[in-house]
């Protein structure tokens, strides 16, 4: 469904799984033991996973809180995106990374749900994207002594708000781990790259 022909294909899309964003966050340990279920998959399927990576003030390069999560681990033919705003198509080579393997459809999990997950999910669908959330494979840090609703909530709502987004000739939804197919309803799985 996709608006950007030519790019039949899916990859999965994790987003900042770093030691310093994900070390308190809500559920932790079961949102990365889904994610590599999902990697599993996809490598087994032969479906693009791209890591994206955030760099910042607190992440700064190199440092330990910028590493991924030891319990993920990246192949080295697996496309690294390195970013410093929360959509991970801003300023990045993401866009290119997905075109060399005709991806137009995105399966995203990672962190954090009501930032980077959030402004990655609708720079996707702006850009011709389709777009699925892992509803459990993403998480949130506590952010409720500032106001914000309790991570479980986040999450929540994210999941809701995205489950009913939708823009004319791209797809929204959301998906259980078990749930996640990497082939789009009623398309074919495409050739190996």
């Amino acid at each position: 469904m996709t608006t950007l022909p030519g790019r039949p294909n899916t990859a999965l899309v994790v987003i900042d799984v770093q030691n310093g964003v994900v070390n308190s966050s809500h559920n932790r340990d079961e949102v990365i033991a889904n994610i590599n279920t999902l990697v599993d998959r996809a490598r087994a399927e032969n479906v693009p996973v791209v890591w994206v990576q955030h760099t910042s003030d607190e992440l700064a390069r190199d440092s330990e809180s910028w590493q991924y999560v030891p319990e993920l681990v990246r192949r080295d033919s697996e496309p690294l995106v390195h970013k410093r705003y929360g959509d991970s198509f801003e300023d990045t080579d993401l866009e290119e990374r997905l075109a060399e393997h005709g991806v137009g459809r995105l399966v995203v999990t990672g962190a954090q749900s009501d930032a980077c997950i959030r402004a990655t999910l609708h720079g996707a669908v702006v850009r011709g994207y389709d777009a699925l959330l892992v509803s459990d494979a993403h998480t949130t840090e506590d952010l409720s002594q500032w106001g914000a609703p309790t991570p479980d909530l986040v999450i929540a709502h994210t999941n809701i708000y995205w489950e009913h987004h939708d823009a004319p000739g791209r797809s929204a939804g959301v998906a259980t781990t078990a749930e996640v197919s990497f082939v789009p309803a009623g398309a074919e799985p495409a050739a190996a790259n």
